[in-house]
C-alpha cells in the first residue's frame, strides 16, 4: 500500500471509529443539556445493549428483532436508572450527582459480569457483503452501517428538537430551566426522557460495532472514556461538537496508532483531554459560537 493510501486508509478507519465515540458523546452531551448531569454510565448501557443484543440472537431471534429488544430493554434500564438513583437525589450537587452516576456505572458492570462472564460475544455483520475499495483504502461494510446510524441518530435528534412539542419544551428546559417550569413544563419528566433515550441511543451504538470489536462486559469503560473525551473536545454542551470531537478524536487515534505505535492509540484519548482541558475548555464549537443545543 502507498503512503498516500495508507494515509487515506487512517482517516476512513478514524472516521468509522469517531463515529462510535461521537454517538456515545451524542448521548453524553444530551442528557447534559436537559438535565445538567453528566452520565458516567453512558459507557454500560453501550455494553448491555451489545450483550443482551448477543443473547437475544444465540436464543433464536433474528438480527432486526434483537437489535430492536436490546435497545428496548437498555431504554428500559435508562428509565430504571434515572427513576431510581438520579431523581430521587435530584436537588444534590452536580458533583453528587456524577458520583451518583460511577456507582451506577459500576453496578451495571458488576451485573454484568454475573449475566455473561468474561467471555466475549459476537454478532453477524448486518448486510454480510464485501469491503468497498476507494482510491485505495478499504472501508469494512459495518463500517457503513456505523456511520449511517450516525447519521440517523442527528437527523432524527434534529426534527424531533425543531418540529416536536417535547422537543421545544426541552429547548425551552435548556435555555431556562425556571422559565420552562412557570409555563408548565416538567423538568422531570424530561430528565426520565433524556435517561431512556440515552440508554436506546447506548445500546444501537453497542450493538452496531459489535461484529467489528466483539463485546465483553467491561468494554464499556473504555468507550465511555472515550465518549467523554469527544463530548469534552467538541463542547459538552454542543450536539455539532459532539459529532465533530468524535470524529476528530477517531481519526488521531488511528494516525496515532498507524505512524507511532498501535500501543499509542488509547493514550491518545488522554493526551487529547489533557490538551483540551488546558488550552481549551469549553471545547472547539463552543468557544466558536457560545451556542447550545
Amino acid at each position: 500500500m502507498q503512503t498516500h493510501e495508507q494515509l487515506l486508509q487512517f482517516i476512513f478507519s478514524g472516521l468509522m471509529l469517531g463515529s462510535i465515540y461521537a454517538l456515545i458523546a451524542l448521548a453524553l452531551v444530551t442528557t447534559h443539556n436537559i438535565t445538567g448531569i453528566l452520565n458516567m454510565a453512558q459507557g454500560e448501557f453501550v455494553a448491555i445493549g451489545a450483550l443482551t443484543a448477543c443473547s437475544f440472537y444465540e436464543a433464536g431471534f433474528s438480527l432486526p428483532a434483537a437489535f430492536i429488544l436490546a435497545v428496548l430493554i437498555t431504554a428500559i434500564v435508562g428509565g430504571f436508572m434515572e427513576r431510581l438513583a438520579i431523581n430521587p437525589a435530584r436537588n444534590s450537587s452536580p458533583l453528587s450527582l456524577i458520583i451518583i452516576t460511577i456507582g451506577v456505572s459500576i453496578a451495571l458492570r458488576g451485573t454484568a459480569l454475573l449475566i455473561w462472564g468474561t467471555d466475549p460475544y459476537s454478532l453477524p455483520s448486518f448486510s454480510g457483503g464485501e469491503s468497498l475499495h476507494v482510491l485505495g483504502a478499504v472501508i469494512n461494510e459495518q463500517g457503513i452501517w456505523i456511520l449511517g446510524l450516525v447519521i440517523f441518530a442527528v437527523s432524527g435528534l434534529y426534527i424531533f428538537m425543531e418540529k416536536t412539542y417535547w422537543g421545544k419544551a426541552v429547548r425551552a428546559c435548556v435555555i431556562n430551566r425556571v422559565g420552562a417550569r412557570l409555563v408548565g413544563i416538567n423538568p422531570y419528566i424530561l430528565s426520565f426522557m433524556a435517561f431512556v433515550a440515552s440508554g436506546a441511543l447506548g445500546a444501537a451504538a453497542g450493538i452496531v460495532i459489535t461484529p467489528v470489536t466483539l463485546a465483553t462486559y467491561d468494554m464499556g469503560f473504555v468507550l465511555g472514556l472515550k465518549g467523554f473525551v469527544a463530548a469534552v473536545l467538541g463542547g459538552i454542551n454542543s450536539v455539532g461538537g459532539a459529532i465533530l470531537g468524535g470524529l476528530l478524536l477517531g481519526v488521531l487515534e488511528m494516525f496515532g496508532a498507524g505512524l507511532v505505535s498501535s500501543g499509542f492509540k488509547d493514550a491518545v484519548a488522554l493526551i487529547v483531554l489533557i490538551i483540551v482541558l488546558l488550552v481549551r475548555p469549553e471545547g472547539i464549537i463552543s468557544a466558536v459560537t457560545g451556542r447550545r443545543v
